[in-house]
């Protein structure tokens, strides 16, 4: 049964008040926002000791523990990159907490560890991944993060005599990098935190072996914080492709052209292009994925000699599929396409005819991974509900493909059933949804049940491996994954109905879900539990302040919740284009409406809450998490928790240590296990 615990600790309410458009808007604990004053750690210390003495009370804990270890336990290896005869790649042993750098010569090669963070003597929250490989094979540049930030520094190992050189980088955030066809220099795009330049958005030549200050600006993009910088290279490392990336209102991308090895400055090619766009060199022409004139997107090319738009030729049109990829590799184009809510690849001719396609054994997601373009092998890992992640070698040449690594299953693979179902929204529209269940699994009346979507950016939730969905479905639980809009499932129109003054469509189709699993019989209001991160964490604070009776528990993961001022921390201003901006008369009206922190009220009956964030998440900043459970203590009427879980190391990506990784599923799963009466 769940816990009963006594009062919160106590926040103090400092009103602030806002004027948006005429509107006062109240906010009570503004003074949370103030993540190093000594009011606000200790308010976080106390948090932390009251979730604590629920989450590690709860009966079962150690066994559950037990069984997430046993899962998350096991060798992993992740993103080979191929340089000639040498396999580049991360690989984390069965108890290791973070993943070292190995190389293997040759398919059949023996590992060698290149780079072992924990050898570093930092402990386990230093994580370390690959950069890129310079063409001959001899150097590696890798980057170094500690905790979970964005940012990162680059270090550059010399591969045969495991000696670091004096060229990397400083801790910053890294736009872009790749060495030069000579391999005696890189190419970089680099924000250095403490710069007082930090906003100076341009792409610099390093030669190795030189001093930093000796290095050339190739292009400049301006000084904005509004400006991001990207580039791509072309295979013979000539030439640069720069991406100009504006976020303000819209997000739009200007695409420039330079020759490296001339003293002509960038040329450009297209400006004022929609997000996506995106180019990859073939020889010396771009081949761009892009939505200009195809909502679902399709492949132009661009002649580097005659760039005007009136010369771009279509090389793969667009379909009734959204394309979710684009890879090209061995004189052959990848593309990836969302069907049926699972991955479809088509392999095309560098003219767009086609000409095969790779074969999945069953729906799922596959995501191609990078390398050179002169590559003879495409890898590329495969994931379903049942199946972890695997990765694939295809040989282009001969069109085989065989298993390059997978992780082990520990636990029954055939025991799992998934079922897709469609169920109708508020207003009738039609929305796929997932099962995933026991096998044989009935709508009993009374299952224990987990909702998940995410809905936003573009972004297909096709089906994919979690222990955490592996454990709830051992015990007898139902793990439901709802294809909202505000994703892109269906296409780009399925995208835009759920964007921005749409977004109200998106959580309209995740209530929709869990009145159409309790109206079918599957559970009740006091058996379900929602749960999302990030954007879905958005999504599940939406969906428990405006519909609180259809929840027992709701697990909040890196959250915007305070839509009203969301855009005026960290990186959060480039979100502007998804969700708008409460400075925009247009834009905040909807902002308001649905806004989770300003929509709280008091004396409502709310679900138990376990909200979840750290001091590194740059994306979301936690300062939403930290306000949200203020508000939600204070206002609720029922006397189920209210809580807090909070690392000081934690940041949006997932690069927490082994150890903290289960102790941080445990948390989860026994919150929902205790408050759903899952027996564990």
């Amino acid at each position: 049964m769940s816990r009963v615990l006594e009062a919160p600790p106590y926040t103090p309410v400092e009103p602030v008040t806002e004027i948006f458009h005429g509107v006062e808007v109240t906010d009570p604990y503004r003074w949370l926002e103030d993540q190093a004053s000594e009011r606000t750690r200790q308010w976080i210390n106390e948090q932390t000791d009251y979730a604590r003495s629920y989450l590690d009370a709860i009966p079962g804990r150690e066994r559950v523990r037990e069984r997430i270890a046993e899962l998350l336990a096991v060798e992993t290896i992740e993103t080979p990159y191929k340089v000639g005869s040498r396999y580049f790649f991360l690989k984390r042993g069965a108890q290791q907490d973070q993943p070292v750098i190995c190389m293997r010569e040759g398919a059949d090669g023996q590992d060698q560890i290149l780079v072992d963070p924990a050898a570093r003597g930092a402990g386990s929250q230093v994580a370390v991944r690959i950069v890129s490989i310079s063409p001959d094979g001899k150097l590696l540049a890798y980057g170094v993060k500690h905790g979970g930030d964005d940012y990162q520094a680059v270090e550059i190992l010399d591969v045969d005599s495991l000696k670091t050189l004096p060229d990397g980088l400083p801790h910053g955030f890294l736009g872009s990098f790749a060495f030069t066809a000579d391999s005696k220099s890189y190419l970089y795009v680099h924000e250095i935190i403490d710069s007082p330049r930090r906003y100076y958005r341009a792409a610099y030549l390093h030669v190795i072996g030189s001093q930093a200050r000796e290095d050339r600006e190739l292009f400049f993009a301006g000084e904005s914080q509004h400006i991001r910088l990207g580039m791509r290279v072309s295979d013979d490392r000539r030439y640069i492709a720069h991406l100009v990336i504006r976020s303000e209102a819209k997000t739009t991308i200007d695409l420039y052209a330079q020759d490296v090895f001339s003293d002509a400055p960038a040329r450009l090619i297209a400006a004022g292009m929609e997000d996506p766009f995106f180019p990859v060199f073939v020889g010396r022409r771009l081949t761009v994925l892009t939505n200009w004139q195809a909502p679902n997107k399709r492949l132009v090319a661009i002649e580097l000699h005659a760039p005007d738009r009136a010369n771009w030729r279509e090389v793969v049109p667009e379909s009734a599929l959204p394309i979710t990829e684009l890879a090209v590799r061995g004189g052959k184009i990848f593309v990836s396409y969302v069907e049926n809510i699972a991955t479809r690849t088509d392999m095309y001719d560098l003219s767009g005819c086609k000409v095969g396609a790779i074969s999945y054994q069953e729906p799922g997601t596959a995501r191609l991974l990078p390398n050179p373009v002169d590559c003879d092998e495409l890898f590329y890992t495969f994931t379903s509900f049942a199946r972890p992640d695997t990765i694939y070698s295809y040989r282009i040449e001969t069109r085989e493909q065989t298993v390059w690594s997978q992780r082990r299953a520990v636990f029954d693979q055939a025991s799992i059933e998934v079922r897709q179902v469609w169920y109708p929204s508020q207003n009738g529209t039609q929305v796929p949804m997932f099962l995933v269940g026991p096998k044989n699994f009935q709508p009993t009346g009374n299952v224990p049940t987990i909702l998940t979507g995410y809905g936003g950016f573009g972004k297909s939730v096709t089906p994919q491996f979690s222990a955490f969905a592996t454990f709830l479905i051992e015990h007898d639980c139902l793990f439901v994954v709802a294809n909202i809009r505000g994703g892109s499932e269906l296409g780009e129109q399925w995208r835009l109905d759920g964007k921005r003054h749409h977004r109200q469509n998106a959580f309209d189709d995740f209530i929709a879900a869990a009145e159409w699993l309790i109206q079918t019989g599957y559970t009740t209001p006091g058996k379900l539990a929602i749960a999302g991160g990030s954007n879905g964490g958005l999504l599940v604070g939406a969906a428990l302040t405006q519909r609180p009776d259809l929840f027992r528990a709701v697990v909040c993961l890196g959250p915007l919740l305070d839509m009203l001022g969301y855009h005026r921390f960290d990186f959060a201003k480039v979100w502007i284009d998804e969700y708008g901006s409460a400075d925009d008369a247009e834009d905040f009206p909807y902002l308001y409406d649905y806004s989770p922190y300003h929509r709280v009220r008091a004396g409502v009956e709310y679900p138990a809450v376990l909200l979840i964030s750290g001091d590194a998440d740059t994306r979301c900043n936690p300062l939403h998490a930290r306000k949200m459970t203020a508000r939600l203590q204070a206002a609720t009427a029922s006397d189920k928790p209210i809580l807090l879980e909070y690392r000081a190391l934690r940041g949006h990506m997932p690069v927490l240590p082994l150890t903290e990784r289960i102790e941080a599923l445990t948390d989860r799963l026994c919150f929902i296990c205790d408050q759903l009466g899952v027996s564990v």
